[in-house]
């Protein structure tokens, strides 16, 4: 299997720094080529949220590139990968903590990182970044980790009503702001001609999912060029329908 990869992320109409940070790389193993991602939104009601969405960035992005190749080498499993995930998560969670207090700041980001390797995804999720996967049709695999998530879960609103509800960006955790942090993780097959998108909350809340599907469907982005320009597209119809936060997406198509 072999993978077409790209990225776009925007400032938008309103803030003057980028808080998202991000990563996508593929590399050939002994076990195939091999696709990562990584998505971090640093919390924009707080302070230095682009250091910590960067800092968590660059510490998966180190793992991808220097220590993967030990796991792999010493006999990959999910079970391992969900280990080194954690360990990562937990260390920076204290990190970026440490880094606030020192600062008199508080500093927070959420995460979605994705792995494709042997035919499997793996995926680990903290706060309301999402993943999808596109084939003949889009399906969210992440949940969010939010108040009004839950609220839905327990049929105590409706997803109609969730959308304008005051709530709806209020996180359960994320890294840097929690005292203890709680992944979820998520693991399926993965087929030829599939894209899997992961995004930030920026790029989902005025497009709808029609959209995205329309857009981004495997038999859409042939190539890298369309990729970006069909990203391009939604990125600034989020921003002409005054979407107020930062827009960032990552595709991964197989092939």
């Amino acid at each position: 299997m072999d993978f077409l990869v790209s990225a776009q992320s925007d400032v938008g109409i309103v803030k003057v720094t980028n808080q998202d940070s991000l990563s996508v790389k593929t590399a050939s193993t002994p076990m195939g080529k091999i696709a990562f991602a990584v998505l971090c939104d640093g919390m924009g009601g707080l302070q230095k949220g682009e250091v910590a969405s960067a800092t968590l960035v660059k510490a998966f992005s180190d793992w991808f590139n220097c220590d993967l190749k030990n796991l792999i080498a010493s006999g990959f499993n999910s079970m391992r990968l969900q280990q080194a995930w954690n360990e990562i998560v937990t260390f920076n969670n204290q990190k970026i903590m440490n880094y606030g207090n020192n600062n008199c700041i508080r500093l927070g980001t959420t995460i979605t990182a994705m792995l494709i390797i042997e035919g499997k995804y793996y995926i680990l999720n903290i706060g309301d970044t999402r993943a999808y996967k596109i084939d003949d049709k889009i399906d969210k695999i992440t949940q969010d980790q939010t108040v009004i998530a839950r609220e839905i879960l327990k049929g105590s609103i409706s997803e109609v009503a969730a959308k304008q509800d005051p709530r709806r960006g209020i996180l359960l955790q994320c890294v840097g702001a929690s005292n203890v942090i709680a992944p979820d993780f998520f693991s399926g097959d993965v087929k030829p001609n599939e894209v899997y998108m992961l995004c930030s909350d920026g790029f989902r809340h005025e497009i709808t999912e029609d959209e995205m599907f329309s857009n981004l469907n495997p038999n859409i982005v042939e190539n890298t060029y369309i990729m970006d320009e069909r990203m391009k597209y939604l990125i600034e119809l989020n921003k002409q329908r005054q979407e107020r936060d930062n827009i960032s997406v990552v595709l991964i198509k197989t092939i």
